[in-house]
């Protein structure tokens, strides 16, 4: 059995994985009475592993009939699309490039999707003109969003 946090951080993860739309309403007493834990214990949980960072937005209302709000938002969706809007129309190959590095930089692709985009570019590039370079790279960043994690 792991440690308290771990159980407090499965079990609300163990929520939210029942929830659809990806929000799970809790109340920190009866979470508490149920992990048999303080309910200190899970407000360190929330504010330590429930991080906008780590794609959580932490709602918290204290005293009785209080609650915690937990929402999983789509940053790597929000990414992905966001980096596909700014791929111009004219997008030259060390644009392509360099859109492909920044999200493997900030961990956003891993170095084998990296890699394989990079190669892809780099040997079809050049038969490509800028608006079917542009138009493919949109495509690929857009079906990224299909495996958010």
């Amino acid at each position: 059995m792991g440690n308290l946090a771990d159980i407090i951080e499965n079990f609300i993860l163990s929520r939210l994985a029942d929830e659809e739309k990806q929000v799970a309403v809790l109340k920190r007493n009866e979470m508490a009475d149920e992990l048999n834990c303080a309910p200190s214990q899970i407000s360190y949980v929330l504010s330590t592993r429930f991080t906008v960072e780590r794609g959580y937005i932490v709602e918290s209302r204290r005293g009785s009939g209080g609650f915690v709000r937990i929402v999983r938002i789509p940053v790597r969706r929000i990414i992905y699309e966001d980096a596909a809007r700014q791929v111009g129309e004219d997008a030259r190959a060390d644009e392509v490039e360099q859109t492909i590095e920044r999200l493997r930089l900030y961990g956003m692709l891993s170095d084998r999707e990296a890699g394989i985009m990079q190669h892809f570019f780099q040997t079809a590039g050049e038969q490509l003109n800028a608006a079917e370079r542009a138009r493919i790279l949109r495509s690929l960043l857009r079906r990224l969003t299909d495996f958010e994690p």
